[in-house]
């Protein structure tokens, strides 16, 4: 009984939020733990008029990063490539030409995998930074919905509009455009296109039927709800129509379900995916800000300083979106607020009004 009222107590919460905040339009939660013995898929709002359900795929934003990662380690474990490699190695030189100059001098060719998918190269993001005279690549994506975005162009993009940070190594700045380049990588690599390798590496295998890469691929089973519309404040996007938001690639462009999330992200902490090495050195953690870390494609946050017991490690996405894990209670969290101004305000509700209350379970 005690489960069943927590389970209760999580849901009418969440549909009374959907509720009261306007801003807030379809939110959807998955609670998994094998320990505790709990599996609880729950949605609230619409999508045009039909009611959000927990099996309704959603736009994963920057959760695609880890796949993006994950496929990264396991071509390093195929000996097909090493985090220590220039990419220089793998792209064209007129994409290198110019990519990283900062105080006049070149940094291109210092640019190591790791440093892409760390978030230390010192690259430009196209999506957060803010060139000085001319409008922003969100108001660009916007103002043309039609246009679609090649990857090799938002890091042309990046190049004419943005300057770099800081020299490869130096720093830790999070960078849309570095995650572009290592889809680009991959491609060089397997030479497959990135949505075929994420399909083949991951999708299949782990049985997520659902999750594909917009603009790019198709689910291997079409769902019968629609895609979650996706927030951006006021605006409502349907990632679906959108040709533009094609430039999110390999940095954030997936479409999955709770469940398929749920799926990958089991696989990844019980090692099916990457070796127990593998996934250590991906949480080689690096602080961004305070609480919150990133390692390769990961990230950690601690939601109560000097205790493991909240800490949780996975990604999140600009969309109000989560894919985490806290090993304390062997808990897993996956879904999405579907609304930008959730970005920070969704770990704070997960934490208040989700694992608080199921900590009492453990």
């Amino acid at each position: 009984m005690k489960h069943e009222a927590i389970q209760q107590e999580i849901e009418h919460h969440l549909s009374a939020k959907v509720r009261k905040d306007p801003k807030l339009h379809n939110v959807h939660l998955l609670i998994h733990s094998d320990r505790l013995g709990i599996h609880w898929p729950m949605a609230a709002g619409q999508t045009d008029g039909i009611s959000a359900h927990p099996d309704q795929p959603f736009h994963t934003a920057s959760v695609g990063k880890t796949f993006t990662s994950v496929i990264f380690a396991m071509l390093i474990e195929q000996g097909l490539a090493k985090f220590e490699a220039p990419i220089a190695d793998y792209l064209p030189q007129s994409l290198m030409e110019g990519l990283h100059i900062c105080k006049g001098k070149e940094y291109s060719n210092e640019i190591q995998i790791k440093h892409l998918l760390c978030h230390t190269s010192g690259l430009p993001d196209f999506f957060e930074d803010k060139p000085k005279r001319q409008k922003s690549f969100l108001q660009e994506i916007l103002d043309d919905p039609a246009r679609f975005w090649t990857p090799e162009e938002t890091v042309e993009w990046s190049k004419a509009h943005l300057k770099p940070r800081f020299p490869p190594g130096k720093g830790v700045h999070y960078t849309d455009t570095g995650y572009n380049l290592l889809g680009l990588i991959i491609e060089a690599i397997t030479g497959k296109r990135y949505e075929e390798v994420l399909h083949e590496y991951l999708f299949q295998p782990l049985g997520m039927r659902h999750s594909y890469l917009s603009q790019f691929s198709s689910p291997a089973v079409k769902s019968e709800y629609p895609v979650a519309d996706l927030y951006l404040d006021d605006v409502k996007i349907n990632v679906e129509q959108y040709r533009s938001f094609s430039s999110f690639y390999s940095g954030g462009q997936t479409v999955c379900t709770l469940n398929d999330l749920l799926l990958f992200m089991k696989a990844l902490v019980t090692n099916q995916l990457i070796t127990k090495e593998s996934l250590l050195l991906m949480q080689s953690w690096k602080t961004m800000q305070l609480g919150l870390k990133y390692g390769y494609g990961l990230m950690k946050l601690q939601f109560l300083p000097f205790t493991q017991k909240y800490t949780v490690w996975g990604h999140l996405g600009a969309s109000g979106s989560f894919m985490l894990y806290l090993p304390a209670m062997d808990v897993y969290l996956t879904g999405s607020f579907n609304q930008t101004t959730y970005q920070s305000k969704s770990m704070n509700y997960l934490f208040i009004n989700v694992l608080r209350k199921v900590a009492a379970l453990s």
